[in-house]
Parts: structure tokens; C-alpha cells; sequence
């Protein structure tokens, strides 16, 4: 099992931005450090407490400093822009990456971001759909362009000059093109159903219940084999919120501690799912009454702690309650107390990933016996 960096990021809105911003370059910094293998970074506009306003221009700024670390978009809101847009803006960054870029994508997630973008009532998976589409058809085309789409059209027929480059478009570093790579967060998910039809990878979000990241696959593969392939669990990246400490009473301590960075992140999250009116997908178990959900009850639930054997415990029974995947996703967390998450993250690749790595590989060996 590979271990990622997911951040979406969550700050207190009342922390200094210049501050939360230079915390989180310094988290993927350290991620490359301790030999975690992709860092995927958010998108959000109209939220002071998920401040990245585009994750390739952030993650730009990383470069250099993690030079081993793949970058991935989690996720690009496609409906947003204009295809043309993006494709300029992410053939560029893979080249300045020289193709350590992964490109998530999605219909987008914060209703905030629907209004003030004009996508509150628009059919934005439809969106995302035809503006991948034109993405790829420009990187594989040469000018002069016609793409007709309903949402967007891209036309460059006239000025085309060959001789000095006018009229043409960036093509990616990366050959076709990038992976695409689509999350889902709601139980027996559209996007999961797209990403196999499109063979695209899978990403499950961290706060939502064991049954439903379980869904996600169940529906995946069901769809890949429709359409003719054997859906790879290697591909499949799931997200959780972990936070490991030297004891199980320290790690329970500061999750569940009022106010702390884990207890604010779900207290956030709920508030957006509450006033949404979308409690329903973010349940614990299948069935709960969705007016009953708690976000104490979501922190607890969604987020695995404790010792570095404890965690390495919960990881496993979580792979086998949902099912077998790739790779886990370190949700990234506000840096309340920066010692004891720099700690965390730490522990978790040097003491608790290679615990779970020698009980998969043994139970694979017993398999193959």
C-alpha cells in the first residue's frame, strides 16, 4: 500500500493567510521527505478556511523544494472554467514538473463556489464531462481547431502561422496526456461510475462512512467490467483523516479535544453539509436517520488514532471492511499544534505504513501457498 498527502486544505479562518499558506508548502515538503508518494491539494474560491484557490499554481511553488513527490489536483472544478483554460494551464505545470502531475478532477463541491461561479443550478458533472473531453481533443490536435460542445466551444481557424507558432497550444510533458483521476464523496457515486466507463482512477473522500467508500469500488468495478475491463484495486486511492501519537490515550486526547484541529475540521465540515441540507451521504452506517448525525460522531468515526500499532490495526480492518486499494491518503490538517502533527505524519510512514506492508505481503503469500 502507497501513502499519499491529501489536503484539501482546512484552516481556522481566523489564522493569518500569508502564515496557512506557507504551513501547507511546508507540509508537502515534508511528505517528500519522509517518502510519501503523491501530494494531492484542493481548490476553492469563496472559502476562508479552504484558502488554496488553484492547486497547480500552489503546488508550483513546491517544485523545487520536493523534488521526488508526484503533484496531483484533487481536484480541478472543471465546470468553472474554460477548457481552454486548463489545458494551457496544466500542459505547462506537467512540463515544469517534468510529468510528476496527476490530474484530478471534478464537478466541483462547495455551494459557495456554485453561486459565485454561476454552476449552482448547471448540470456541472455534464460540464466536467465535455470539458475533459475538449481538454484532451486539443492536446491531441494540431490547429486549425473546431470543437463544438454545448457548454464551450474552442475555434482558431484564422490565425494560424506556422512559421511562428501562432495558433498553436501547449501539449503536456506527460504522453498521450496525464492520468485523470476523479473523486467521489456520496455513496454509489455517479463520478465512480464515469471514472470506469472513462477508465479513469478512482479517489474515495476521507469523511464520509466505511460503507460508503465500500460502495464506490462496488460500483466501479461493476461498471469497468461492463465495459470490458477488470478494474486494477491499485488504482483505487481512499482518504482518511489519521493522526498517530506514542499512546492510544494521547492520540484520543487530541482528536477528540475541543476546538483542536481535528474536532474544528469535521465541526466545519458538518456545518456545510447541515446548512446544505445533505446529511443524508455522510452518515456513519447505511440507514442512520441523517438528523441524528453528529459531527463529534463523524470525528470519531472518520478519523483513525492512536499508537503506531493501533492505527496500523485500524488500517487493516478498514482495508478489509472496504476492500482492498492502492493507496492511503493522509488527510492534512490545520497545524494547531505543529509539533505533534509533523510527529504524526512522520509515524505514520516510518512506524505504521511498513506494519501495514508486512501483514499485507502476508497475507499474500499465504494466498499464493
Amino acid at each position: 500500500m502507497k501513502l499519499a498527502l491529501f489536503m484539501m486544505p482546512i484552516h481556522d479562518p481566523k489564522r493569518d493567510y500569508h502564515t496557512t499558506l506557507m504551513e501547507d508548502v511546508e507540509t508537502v515538503v515534508l511528505a517528500d521527505k519522509l517518502g510519501y508518494d503523491e501530494a494531492w491539494v484542493g481548490e476553492h474560491y469563496t472559502s476562508s478556511a479552504e484558502q488554496v484557490t488553484n492547486p497547480m499554481m500552489f503546488l508550483s511553488a513546491c517544485i523545487t523544494r520536493a523534488p521526488r513527490i508526484k503533484f496531483a489536483t484533487g481536484v480541478i472544478c472543471l465546470p468553472q472554467y474554460n477548457p481552454i483554460t486548463v489545458a494551457g494551464q496544466a500542459a505547462m505545470f506537467d512540463h515544469l514538473c517534468k510529468g510528476r502531475f496527476i490530474m484530478g478532477v471534478g464537478p466541483g463541491g462547495l455551494p459557495s463556489d456554485f453561486e459565485v461561479f454561476g454552476t449552482l443550478e448547471a448540470d456541472r458533472m455534464a460540464m466536467m464531462t465535455e470539458s475533459i473531453d475538449i481538454i484532451h481533443k486539443i492536446w491531441d490536435g494540431r490547429p486549425p481547431y473546431k470543437i463544438e460542445g454545448k457548454y464551450w466551444q474552442v475555434k482558431s481557424e484564422t490565425w494560424i502561422h506556422d512559421d511562428i507558432g501562432m495558433g498553436h497550444m501547449a501539449k503536456p510533458f506527460q504522453k498521450p496526456y496525464p492520468t485523470v483521476a476523479v473523486s467521489a464523496m456520496s455513496p454509489f457515486s455517479g463520478s465512480m461510475k464515469l471514472a470506469a466507463q472513462r477508465n479513469w482512477d478512482p479517489v474515495s473522500a476521507n469523511f464520509i462512512g466505511n460503507w460508503s467508500v465500500k460502495s464506490h469500488w462496488d460500483v466501479y468495478a461493476d461498471e469497468a467490467k461492463k465495459n470490458g475491463r477488470v478494474a486494477n484495486p491499485e488504482r483505487w486511492r481512499v482518504a482518511r483523516n489519521i493522526f498517530v501519537a506514542d499512546t492510544d490515550k494521547e492520540a484520543e486526547a487530541f482528536v477528540r479535544r475541543k476546538g483542536e484541529s481535528y474536532d474544528f475540521y469535521f465541526e466545519y465540515l458538518y456545518k456545510i453539509f447541515a446548512r446544505a441540507e445533505m446529511k443524508g451521504p455522510f452518515v456513519v452506517h447505511k440507514g442512520d436517520d441523517p438528523t441524528k448525525l453528529t459531527y463529534e460522531a463523524m470525528r470519531d468515526d472518520y478519523t483513525l488514532y492512536g499508537s503506531p500499532q493501533t492505527v496500523a490495526r485500524k488500517i487493516l480492518e478498514f482495508r478489509e471492511e472496504v476492500g482492498n486499494f492502492g493507496t492511503l491518503m493522509l488527510t492534512s490538517q490545520d497545524w494547531t499544534k505543529k509539533s505533534k502533527i509533523r510527529k504524526s505524519m512522520s509515524l505514520l510512514a516510518k512506524e505504521v505504513m511498513p506494519l501495514v506492508n508486512a501483514k499485507i505481503g502476508e497475507t499474500r503469500s499465504v494466498a499464493a501457498e
